[in-house]
């Protein structure tokens, strides 16, 4: 009995050094490398503009941002959306920082009902598609002011002269208070054009999540409701990968059969030095890129 608290005490630090080491990785993109996610969008943007257009598409600084951490995301997965996108770092700490109120008061936290959830996580095609048709179209510059994460990026580099942005503050307010404190990943599962982009690549297998189900405990979903956008992991040997994983590993240690890991047999995900080499790397390759 012994053995057995010493090793439950072992695993609960284990995930405890996880869970800070993501964060630490998650601060120091937030502050650091806060722009991949814009210049990665702007490429996206440029390619639907120059193809209504009917010009050439050229190898913009931004076309490269998008190649390069599209490739990055069919070889590791959604790693950049869990441990290194700003806004999904935002939404992260809007959200636990709401649930850590309530916990002092003792009470409940309000929060949306998968139900909802299941039915908005389509949303983020949808605007993807307004966006760009909208490019296609030409007239996308005429929605200057309306983008929630432009101004986000204005505000996080110290730009306060938000004249002709309001409706895109009037949206990141709506987004934070209605949307990130009520569900974990509210705007990457459910608004997010870049995640559409994501979701929608053939990612690899070898480093996509699965899980062995033969041993499960009957009836155990842990994994499931700790993921930030409710999935179930393919089973062991599957070749099929969930394209709504943000790489987050909150459901390896959630398991309690340790049976979460990548399609390399005796690689879980979320070890120390694989997740380190996973955020080194991509920091190389958006610096190469200029970033």
């Amino acid at each position: 009995m012994k053995k057995l608290n010493i090793h439950n005490l072992k695993a609960k630090e284990i995930k405890k050094l996880h869970t800070w080491l993501r964060a630490l990785i998650q601060i120091l993109y937030f502050l650091f490398l806060p722009s991949v996610y814009t210049a990665a969008f702007a490429g996206v943007k440029y390619i639907f503009t120059q193809i209504g257009a009917g010009e050439v598409i050229g190898l913009t600084s931004f076309v490269t941002v998008l190649i390069v951490l599209c490739a990055y995301t069919i070889l590791f997965g959604r790693f950049f959306c869990g441990f290194a996108c700003a806004f999904g770092s935002l939404g992260d700490g809007i959200h636990a920082f709401y649930i850590w109120c309530f916990k002092k008061k003792k009470k409940k936290p309000v929060l949306l009902s998968e139900k909802i959830t299941e039915k908005l996580s389509y949303l983020k095609y949808l605007v993807l598609t307004v966006i760009a048709v909208l490019c296609f179209a030409g007239i996308y510059g005429k929605a200057k002011g309306t983008s929630p994460w432009d101004v986000f990026s204005m505000l996080h580099a110290g730009n306060f002269h938000l004249q002709g942005y309001l409706p895109g503050v009037i949206l990141l307010l709506l987004i934070i208070v209605g949307g990130m404190c009520l569900e974990e990943r509210f705007f990457c599962r459910n608004l997010c054009p870049m995640g559409a982009v994501f979701s929608l690549l053939p990612v690899l297998p070898f480093f996509a999540l699965h899980r062995d189900r033969e041993n499960c405990i009957k009836g155990c979903s842990g994994c499931t409701k700790k993921c930030p956008s409710g999935i179930g992991l393919p089973e062991d040997g599957s070749l099929k990968v969930e394209g709504d994983c943000f790489q987050c590993q909150k459901c390896i240690d959630t398991c309690p059969k340790k049976h979460i890991h990548t399609g390399i047999k005796g690689l879980k995900g979320n070890e120390f030095w694989f997740t380190i080499l996973r955020a080194i790397l991509l920091l190389v390759i958006m610096i190469w890129a200029g970033v």
